[in-house]
């Protein structure tokens, strides 16, 4: 008799948490292997049991996990160490790719395996956004029903490098706000943060070998008003005064990135955009100045002389301070939209391509051969430290040099190219995944923009891989980045309102495989989405919503 009232019981388990085809979850990026159930876990106070080889950083997620969860439902969560078959269960599982987990869910259960920090971090991520709505919340919500879908979810990331970049040269984010920025980024699965922390109109990190960068350099006396290429003078105002961050400030903030799993990739851009820099030292520069600091958008003329060995000094002796600050394996090194017209005349430049033999070819002038060298001898130097260099699709032109990685934004020629000469290379083009373009075809309705069209659709519709590489070559798109600079950009509420739900469409395109992008489920989902960012205090674009979308210069 107890058999049958046993093999009852498991005849119902089995029905309730069955497989279920008819449903989808509002989770962004979506899992690229889901399975529901009929059921449901009932979360609320509900004990976690962490295995005792759990990473320090996943204990510290769980605990925060747990601290919310018992805040919004009303019941203690408790921690405690060791295995179950009840509560929520995290088991380290070596077998488990790096950032790969798995998620089983049900009526007495949530199990989540991965191999380290970064699986328990998604997985815990899925897990949220499995969760009503209202966790997001400050207060309290006893009234909601705190359960989570029977289901069992295996996934892990198309693409190795998911990055999101942010300019806070041009105008400057605090430290709260940047944080802001990563927590967000977590939210989306992205594991690399791309800091522009230098550039013509504003030098922004703390080099101590170098004090003159932030005491001078990072303030510029005015700024233009509007448009740059519609422009109704300056403003009058300097901007910049102690707008820099400390080295203790930078730590905090690395620190803080890798408690969610993110890699922050600096950039020091060399050997244009670098006005700033000039302006404080003008004798790394081929006329000697003087240099004020930028106070337009666009490229600058003037540029490092690399026919001086003192610009070569002055390179390394930032990088040394940044190597100290970043883990990160890649240091980025700009490399883009350098003039060469100082070259062309500057005896010590002249001097230096004889002295190295270089010559031009059909496709380039001898100058950017020079810009080579330049790349070339930056990038032994942080090889010979363990580190490698990513630069933008400019460090093609002339001679690519070793074991560089290309960061392709003016299309995907230079992506492509990289990969068929054997170099990683991660896609960034302007068309579809630059953030500081317009949401909006009505401009009017829209706070300045550099320009350009970008809505979530066409972020959403970008596809890495081009048709016509082999799979060698598609080895070597090792990831996607969004770029959003902020020439045009002054609040941290126009930041967020250019970022969201922008980022939610690039998170699928860096995390789903291809055949598992659906445009139709991922907008049925932007309204729960977007009440997420809602609660969690950010301001965002509501156009996908068939809502008018409000500028935050009209709030």
């Amino acid at each position: 008799m107890k058999f049958h009232y046993l093999l009852a019981a498991v005849i119902l388990l089995t029905a309730a948490c069955s497989e279920k085809a008819d449903r989808t979850l509002d989770v962004v990026p979506y899992p690229n292997e889901v399975r529901l159930r009929s059921g449901n876990f009932d979360i609320a106070g509900a004990t976690f049991h962490l295995d005792e080889n759990l990473p320090e950083y996943a204990v510290s997620a769980v605990a925060d996990f747990a601290r919310q969860l018992s805040k919004v439902t009303g019941k203690e969560s408790a921690i405690v160490s060791g295995s179950s078959r009840t509560g929520v269960v995290l088991i380290v599982d070596p077998s488990l790719k790096n950032e790969e987990y798995h998620l089983d869910t049900s009526l007495k259960a949530i199990v989540l395996k991965a191999s380290g920090l970064n699986g328990f971090l998604y997985g815990l991520t899925t897990l949220r956004q499995m969760l009503p709505v209202e966790f997001f919340s400050n207060e309290p919500s006893q009234e909601v029903e705190w359960v989570v879908p029977c289901s069992k979810i295996i996934d892990s990331p198309r693409f190795s490098y998911r990055g999101m970049h942010l300019d806070v040269a041009r105008h400057f984010f605090s430290v709260n706000e940047v944080k802001k920025y990563l927590d967000v980024m977590a939210m989306h699965k992205l594991n690399r943060f791309h800091w522009h922390l230098t550039d013509d109109q504003g030098w922004r990190i703390e080099i101590k070998k170098y004090p003159e960068l932030t005491a001078f350099g990072s303030i510029r006396k005015e700024t233009i008003i509007g448009h740059l290429y519609s422009e109704q003078g300056y403003d009058g105002t300097p901007y910049g005064e102690g707008l820099w961050y400390t080295q203790d400030q930078i730590r905090e903030v690395v620190s803080y990135a890798a408690s969610l799993g993110i890699t922050i990739v600096p950039e020091i851009d060399l050997p244009g955009h670098m006005v700033a820099a000039l302006a404080c030292y003008p004798e790394l520069g081929c006329t000697g100045g003087p240099y004020s600091v930028w106070t337009r958008w666009g490229v600058a003329d003037d540029v490092l002389c690399p026919g001086k060995e003192a610009t070569f000094d002055f390179i390394f002796g930032v990088l040394d301070e940044i190597l100290e600050l970043f883990p990160s394996e890649y240091i980025h090194i700009g490399g883009d939209e350098c003039p060469k017209v100082r070259w062309e005349k500057c005896p010590d430049c002249q001097a230096r391509i004889a002295e190295l033999g270089l010559s031009g070819n059909d496709k380039h002038a001898v100058e950017f051969f020079l810009q080579s060298y330049v790349t070339e001898r930056v990038g032994e130097y942080l090889a010979a430290k363990g580190r490698k260099i990513i630069g933008w699709d400019e460090i093609l032109e002339g001679k690519l040099a070793p074991n560089a990685t290309v960061m392709s934004w003016r299309g995907i020629e230079g992506g492509v190219e990289a990969a068929r000469l054997g170099h990683d290379a991660i896609m960034t083009p302007y068309s579809h995944l630059y953030f500081d373009f317009y949401q909006s075809e009505n401009k009017d309705a829209e706070p300045l923009a550099i320009g350009g069209y970008s809505p979530v659709e066409k972020v959403y519709s970008y596809e890495p891989y081009v048709e016509g590489m082999t799979k060698e070559e598609t080895s070597h798109i090792i990831g996607v980045q969004a770029n959003l600079w902020t020439e045009y950009i002054t609040t941290d509420s126009h930041l967020e309102y250019m970022l969201l739900p922008r980022l939610a469409a690039l998170s699928e395109v860096q995390w789903c495989k291809a055949e598992k992008k659906d445009w139709n489920r991922f907008l049925e989902s932007l309204p729960v989405v977007c009440q997420r960012y809602g609660m969690m205090g950010y301001n965002y674009a509501t156009h996908c919503l068939g809502q008018s979308s409000v500028s935050p210069e009209a709030e």
